[in-house]
């Protein structure tokens, strides 16, 4: 069995900004492994925010032994971008391998299209506006905020955007006195979620205030072990593949927060349909889904996911699974 390390840039159809920056391209990694024959396939994103970069992320998966397999490997790399591209490819491996998806490898029911939102970057309240009204016949807007003045940008998505379901990504940019002022402007306008209000480790914060709409665990939630810090803070946790550090976690994650009474987000990295393709799996159900990383992109795989008036499709075996 041999492993590859190959990195991709994909460019965006315009800039893409939340609290911490932005970016005009997604710079991933593309991880293949070959045993007999057969190549599985699968995409992480390194993330600055947790220590990740596409050298360390690299020098991690070359560091594995060639002939891992996906119970090993939860315990050689932890939670991360590196894990999460190798542990993805393994499933793909061993799809391809018994001719089977990986939904019936996994006794999982077969997956079907999940209504997804569109992410509306982090700009000045007119814009945002008028971002908000090109898509406004999109039933989900997710809006990144995160800064002291984002009152007049959350008026402004709802006026472009009257009737769009709308969750806020805050992305650890608010403070408890900003909360505090927004939660029940964020009731009035009919926001159905927020994500990380606070800095992941000033969260404790949320102990107490008042949740007028649910908020959701996004950094303050990578895998499984992070279940026993989010009680009384959070009412959802978000299920991303390259916190968890795969498919493997995330589907034990999702199992675990339900049955400790949260509901389930599946989010995204800013990515190809390669790194959304096993994430459609875990968002079977979900309460919200927001894997639109290929609806930012100007290209693609060339074997992309369906993106219709349905939703996300699941993959068709030809790119993942």
């Amino acid at each position: 069995m041999t492993i590859t390390v190959t990195r991709d840039v994909f460019r965006l159809a315009e800039a893409f900004t939340i609290s911490r920056g932005s970016r005009t391209e997604a710079q991933v990694l593309t991880v293949r492994i070959t045993r007999d024959g057969v190549t599985g396939w699968g995409e992480c994103v390194p993330y600055a925010r947790y220590d990740e970069t596409l050298d360390s992320v690299t020098a991690e998966i070359e560091g594995l032994p060639q002939g891992i397999d996906r119970t090993a490997l939860q315990e050689a790399l932890p939670a991360g971008a590196a894990r999460n591209a190798v542990d993805c490819a393994l499933w793909d491996l061993e799809a391809k391998a018994a001719g089977r998806r990986v939904w019936e490898l996994a006794g999982l029911a077969r997956p079907g299209p999940e209504i997804t939102a569109y992410t509306l970057s982090l700009d000045t309240p007119d814009k945002m506006e008028a971002s908000a009204r090109k898509h406004a016949h999109r039933p989900l807007l997710k809006i990144k905020l995160g800064t002291e003045d984002d009152m007049a940008r959350l008026e402004a998505v709802r006026r472009g955007a009257p009737e769009a379901r709308i969750i806020v990504d805050a992305n650890e940019g608010w403070s408890t006195e900003i909360y505090s002022e927004l939660a029940p402007h964020l009731a009035r306008l009919g926001v159905a979620l927020v994500e990380q209000p606070l800095p992941a480790g000033d969260d404790e914060a949320l102990v107490g205030l008042d949740r007028p709409v649910p908020l959701c665990a996004d950094e303050s939630c990578h895998d499984r072990a992070s279940l026993p810090g989010l009680r009384g803070k959070y009412d959802v946790v978000n299920i991303k593949l390259d916190k968890t550090g795969g498919l493997t976690e995330a589907l034990l994650l999702k199992e675990q927060a339900l049955v400790e009474g949260y509901d389930v987000m599946t989010g995204c990295m800013v990515g190809s349909s390669l790194a959304m393709a096993p994430a459609v799996l875990v968002a079977q159900g979900a309460v919200v889904t927001d894997l639109d990383g290929p609806l930012l992109l100007a290209e693609d795989r060339d074997v992309p996911l369906v993106f219709d008036e349905e939703g996300v499709h699941p993959p068709a075996a030809a790119l993942w699974g």
